[in-house]
């Protein structure tokens, strides 16, 4: 089974959307130790941006900086924390550990 990447046509441009991005990257790694650092980042990635927004919703709304809240600012921020959460997860100084630890359990599966 082959996967086909999702497109959509904007503007007579290509675009494809972020989660596809990713999955071509992941794809594309020459070896199996790549594609498991890459997977492991992105675990880590997912990890963090679904922690945001669960701490997002534990936050009282009134005079918030959003202001109003409404179905176009939960898109807003769920952009905002995929985004964050990879930021944070391909950092050095800011990643949680996640990533480097779930390579190295996985590692010894990979036959290279």
């Amino acid at each position: 089974m082959t996967i086909q990447p999702v497109s959509y046509n904007l503007n007579m441009q290509e675009a494809v959307s972020g989660e596809q991005q990713v999955f071509n990257q992941i794809k594309d790694s020459t070896s199996g130790k790549e594609q498991l650092k890459k997977v492991s980042k992105e675990f880590e990635a997912i990890f963090i941006s679904k922690m945001f927004n669960q701490l997002d919703q534990t936050v009282d709304r009134e005079g918030g900086i959003f202001g109003d809240e409404s179905k176009y600012t939960e898109k807003f921020k769920s952009y905002m924390y995929n985004e964050l959460g990879r930021q944070l997860a391909n950092n050095p100084r800011s990643t949680f550990g996640f990533a480097k630890q779930v390579y190295s359990q996985m590692e010894k599966f990979i036959k290279d």
